[in-house]
């Protein structure tokens, strides 16, 4: 390869550290989440859930595959700079065709053909950009770990573009079986060719990420806030909701986040890339669907104070709002407890009790108000973090401040 062209295309160093143009990179990711919690929010049915559930896992892995290629080369130097800006359009196209992906609006384009068209765009330039980087470092196993990863990518693309043709339920299962082979054909073909060369710049991407999801709670919660005025139950639903959202940041970025950086820096050889994988492509997705859900909860919890539909804040919550207020933390809490068995291979009890708890509480939902409830699913997770400040004090100290290989220790 020549010179000019390895100038064009920088590897990066064990010490690289999260660029700008990947923090504006994950902007659009930002866009994406919204349109998925307004896409459930319009069809609040188990099949609107599940829509919603689709196009996040293809959203999640158009955005994974950037965290991996960003591992490799440095983003905002040479022609990587390029293709992140392109794929931004890309993917930033996609995220408006979101409300259309499943019941393409009169006039104008094919929603569906449009965002299997994006995706195939972001699919097959991270691809061929991988490929370029992988030819200009003389990387043989990574390229054939990309000449098998390719045959899952051209599969799923094929099936997206099926999808959008067949329409209805058809489209659906297509789709479901597009993630099917993204997911499962990445896990079959190993992790032996990948490379993961900065374990710090890895898991800041996916931190950031969960901060974004995070975020979009808050959006979430001012917009169900927007109602005719402000009143002290819309201050006090506003605060709770604040708490829970603060209480998952604190879950996930007190110790777990620095636990898991330490062990991925650990770990060597193809564990590295494999611990990557498992814990950061894969298990952080039910961790941000969690957060989307309880979004949800939170966005309708808000709205009922504000007076939708003739409700206040001493209605009950019903069905998907419901679940997503309960079940969405509760699914975050379970991913952690994934996340922690897989990076050190040990349960946390007190994040398991505590999503059990949630879950158990959910029938409460129904006979008290939307308001209690909030009150109710945020003092769980707001417990949680006391018993875990307090009875792991010690390791949590330990963790935060001093013995960084003392990491796998504690509950977090």
């Amino acid at each position: 390869m020549s010179t000019s062209v390895r100038q064009r295309i920088q590897a990066i160093t064990e010490e690289a550290a999260v660029t700008p143009l990947e923090l504006f990179f994950d902007l659009v990711l930002v866009y994406a989440l919204t349109q998925v919690t307004a896409l459930i929010s319009g069809n609040l049915t188990g099949r609107g859930v599940l829509e919603g559930m689709i196009v996040l896992a293809l959203m999640w892995w158009s955005w994974v595959g950037y965290s991996w290629l960003g591992n490799l080369v440095r983003a905002d130097e040479g022609w990587a700079r390029a293709a992140f800006i392109a794929v931004m359009a890309a993917l930033f196209v996609a995220a408006l065709s979101i409300p259309e992906a499943f019941d393409d609006a009169p006039g104008g384009l094919d929603g569906p053909l449009v965002l299997a068209a994006c995706y195939g765009v972001v699919r097959l330039v991270h691809l061929g950009f991988f490929a370029l980087a992988a030819r200009t470092a003389n990387d043989a196993g990574l390229m054939r770990q990309l000449m098998r990863f390719g045959i899952v990518t051209v599969i799923s693309v094929a099936l997206m573009f099926a999808g959008a043709a067949a329409g209805g339920d058809a489209q659906i299962a297509i789709w479901l079986a597009a993630v099917a082979v993204d997911y499962v054909g990445t896990q079959a073909i190993g992790a032996g060719g990948w490379r993961l060369y900065a374990p710090g710049h890895f898991s800041e991407r996916h931190g950031l990420i969960i901060i974004i999801a995070l975020g979009e709670s808050i959006v979430a919660i001012g917009v169900g806030a927007s109602g005719p005025g402000i009143s002290t139950a819309v201050i006090l639903a506003s605060t709770l909701g604040i708490a829970l959202v603060a209480a998952m940041w604190w879950v996930y970025f007190d110790v777990t986040a620095l636990a898991a950086e330490r062990r991925l820096a650990r770990a060597d050889g193809v564990e590295r890339p494999r611990l990557a994988r498992d814990t950061y492509s894969y298990l952080h997705l039910p961790m941000v669907a969690g957060i989307v859900l309880a979004a949800l909860g939170l966005k309708k919890v808000l709205a009922y104070i504000g007076g939708d539909g003739g409700h206040d804040w001493n209605d009950s919550l019903h069905g998907i709002p419901l679940a997503g207020l309960h079940g969405g933390p509760a699914l975050y809490l379970l991913s952690l407890v994934a996340f922690r068995l897989r990076m050190v291979g040990s349960i946390s009890r007190s994040r398991t009790v505590a999503a059990a708890v949630l879950l158990a509480t959910l029938p409460i939902g129904t006979r008290i108000g939307a308001l209690p409830d909030l009150a109710l699913a945020t003092g769980v997770v707001s417990c949680l973090i006391a018993y875990e400040a307090i009875r792991y004090a010690e390791d949590r100290h330990r963790i935060r401040h001093l013995d960084g290989h003392a990491a796998a220790d504690g509950e977090g």
